[in-house]
């Protein structure tokens, strides 16, 4: 059966599905998978969301539409915007601790991931000074690794280059070398929860901390997904396709948040 959706707009649905309503919600900087995600989740099920836009903490639950773009341009949410802020006191350890305006969820990406959810977004190399590949940096990565409580990593292709047994260098930590790592280095979020990838999801094994593979999109299989994996990832004995867009998501997708079809591709 032909689908009706793009990689994009699955991805979108799918990391949707695990924001609650009454979260704060950002994403890396012109991240559009993670903004529609985060987005959809508030037209479909969260009216007390908020998100980090435009340098803003804004609801956008009443807006007819709001196009995904760059989360530099305010002018879409100063109309809506609770307050603005500098963009480093958003990653101020003293203020992701804070209940009120502090982000409780946030989507990060990565060039490489491994086994344990750590994350490198410096570099590709031997020698720092001399990189074979120079990442966009580390900005506030780490911070939001060791401190949010809903990290979700989204990774933009799923090959052995980007999932890999060693990173190159550490930006963020996500459960370390096992299952006591955050915990001997007193640190103080729980860990990544998901990592989602245009083949499947994956999550992390309640005792090892492993990464797990937890569902598998349509048009790919398990032995894909391990073939393209750069480390051994833990298989369940059943591993289901991953639930497709529903046609009240991809309503909301198009018509709410992205209108403009960046998604569609």
């Amino acid at each position: 059966m032909k689908r009706n959706y793009s990689t994009d707009e699955l991805l979108a649905c799918v990391m949707s599905r695990y924001i609650d309503d009454g979260e704060n919600v950002a994403s890396g900087a012109n991240a559009l998978v993670p903004q529609a995600a985060g987005l959809l989740a508030h037209f479909h099920h969260g009216p007390n969301m908020r998100f980090y836009m435009g340098q803003t903490w804004t609801n956008v639950f009443n807006v007819p539409s709001v196009q995904i773009g760059s989360l530099t341009d305010y002018k879409a949410y100063r109309g809506n915007a609770e307050y603005s802020r500098r963009h480093e006191e958003g990653f101020d350890r003293a203020f992701l601790g804070r209940k009120r305006g502090a982000f409780s969820t946030f989507f990060i990406g990565a060039i490489q991931i491994d086994r344990y959810g750590n994350l490198n977004m410096f570099g590709v190399g031997d020698d720092y000074h001399h990189l074979k590949f120079r990442a966009p940096g580390i900005v506030g990565l780490a911070h939001c690794l060791n401190f949010m409580h809903n990290i979700y990593i989204y990774a933009t292709n799923h090959t052995k280059r980007l999932f890999v047994e060693k990173l190159d260098y550490v930006s963020a930590v996500g459960y370390g070398d096992g299952p006591d790592f955050r915990k001997k280095w007193h640190l103080a979020g729980p860990g990544p929860k998901m990592c989602v990838s245009p083949m499947a999801i994956m999550d992390f094994d309640e005792k090892t901390k492993r990464m797990r593979l937890k569902s598998v999109h349509a048009g790919f299989t398990v032995d894909q997904v391990i073939e393209n994996t750069g480390f051994e990832l833990l298989i369940p004995e059943n591993v289901p396709f991953t639930e497709p867009p529903t046609d009240e998501e991809l309503h909301i997708l198009r018509t709410r948040v992205d209108p403009a079809g960046l998604l569609r591709g």
